[in-house]
């Protein structure tokens, strides 16, 4: 590589310019800075006819000529035949599993399309492998790997694979750059399998979920839909109920100025309506009130009776119980493979009120009409938590929107 074309970069203009984009320092190497500010050292090369962008460093800790040193070193590995990786593993032997994740996660970055999905990476391996961080790569332990597992591994079991799995792929990458030796204490078969109960995941019976994360870019498009199943869809969706609590909805069971939807007892499901008098008292978010609201001014007096259903083919007769599962399929709205079903909406709920808020565990399970085990919450069924309740449905709403 010619000499002139190395060495662009100034250190002044490496520690003043806060313009976003990549900056070429010539040889491969360049400072990227993103809308946000963060600024990160890049190398970039081709190897078997593969282009690749390799992570080397943070912009604030690493100096321009250190940066320069260790580009040096990867073009010169390069030209010998070796993955360049292995100079960054031999610069970092005691690295431990925070400093490589991050790298890692950079490094994958530009080939995720969906800035959220790189989000939740470093959302998944900051806060819920927290223990394994300060860990040097190497000294990682399929104990240390259970340690992080076990308190959600039943809680919230897709959380639980989901960051079973981001960890292995950095201890496996961690290997595959001389940072660690023998086999990955992440990994599932012949290992973990053996060590936790089986995995309960989202797809229940034939209740698959959508995958909370993907909940807004799904209501986005649901919103675009048109007809009675789509505004039932939503509806269900924000008040976290059942098809039919959803389907047999009247009007005089709906208070609009107090914003409550009181679903009797005899269309609740019977292990629910064991509570009280088994009524369920569901708060309604402004965006339920704004689709109530929206129906009801197109409405005539006859179909604005207390016994006229909310979104029957008339005041009398109930929409179809598949008619929201037909459109989920029309939509062609899947996680694994399948098409997602409307009761598996509740099971994002739960997963997103569980790893995304600090609701208490007996808020959520009293939002989904579910019925306690634990005496000691059970106590709280002396009264619903109606208000706590309600903040919870407004912070779902909010998400949802």
């Amino acid at each position: 590589m010619a000499q002139r074309s190395l060495n662009k970069l100034s250190a002044t203009f490496v520690a003043k310019t806060k313009e976003p984009g990549r900056h070429s320092d010539g040889g491969g190497l360049y400072l990227a800075i993103d809308g946000d500010g963060r600024r990160r050292w890049l190398f970039m090369y081709t190897r078997a006819g593969k282009r690749t962008e390799l992570g080397i460093g943070s912009g604030r800790d690493l100096k321009l000529a250190d940066a320069r040193a260790l580009a040096g070193e990867m073009r010169a590995a390069i030209e010998r035949g070796d993955d360049p990786r292995s100079v960054r593993a031999k610069d970092k032997p005691g690295q431990t599993f925070g400093e490589f994740a991050d790298v890692f996660v950079a490094d994958l970055r530009p080939s995720w399309k969906n800035a959220k999905h790189a989000a939740q990476w470093e959302t998944t391996l900051k806060q819920h492998a927290a223990k394994l961080r300060p860990l040097r790569l190497d000294q990682i332990t399929t104990a240390d790997v259970l340690a992080v597992l076990k308190p959600i591994w039943s809680k919230t079991p897709e959380t639980a694979e989901r960051l079973r799995g981001r960890i292995e792929r950095v201890l496996d990458a961690a290997k595959a750059v001389g940072l660690r030796s023998g086999e990955n204490p992440a990994q599932w078969k012949g290992n973990l399998k053996t060590r936790l109960p089986p995995r309960t995941r989202l797809n229940r019976g034939n209740h698959t979920a959508l995958p909370y994360e993907e909940l807004p870019g799904f209501m986005e498009r649901l919103r675009a839909q048109h007809g009675t199943a789509a505004l039932l869809l939503e509806f269900t969706i924000l008040t976290a109920v059942r098809t039919g609590e959803a389907l047999g909805a009247k009007w005089g069971e709906v208070d609009l100025e107090k914003a409550v939807w009181t679903v009797p007892a005899e269309r609740m499901k019977v292990k629910a309506a064991k509570a009280g008098d088994g009524q369920h008292r569901v708060p309604l978010s402004p965006r339920a009130l704004d689709l109530l609201r929206s129906i009801h001014v197109t409405l005539g007096e006859a179909e604005r009776q207390p016994e006229s259903l909310i979104f029957g083919r008339s005041p009398t007769k109930m929409l179809s119980n598949m008619a929201m599962g037909m459109l989920l399929r029309r939509m062609d709205v899947n996680a694994g493979g399948k098409i997602v079903t409307v009761h598996g909406f509740r099971s994002t709920f739960r997963d997103w009120a569980a790893e995304t808020t600090p609701f208490p565990h007996e808020v959520c399970e009293m939002a989904l009409a579910h019925t306690i085990k634990n005496k000691a919450e059970a106590a709280y069924r002396r009264g619903d938590l109606f208000e706590k309740r309600r903040e919870l449905m407004d912070a779902w709403a909010a998400y949802c929107s």
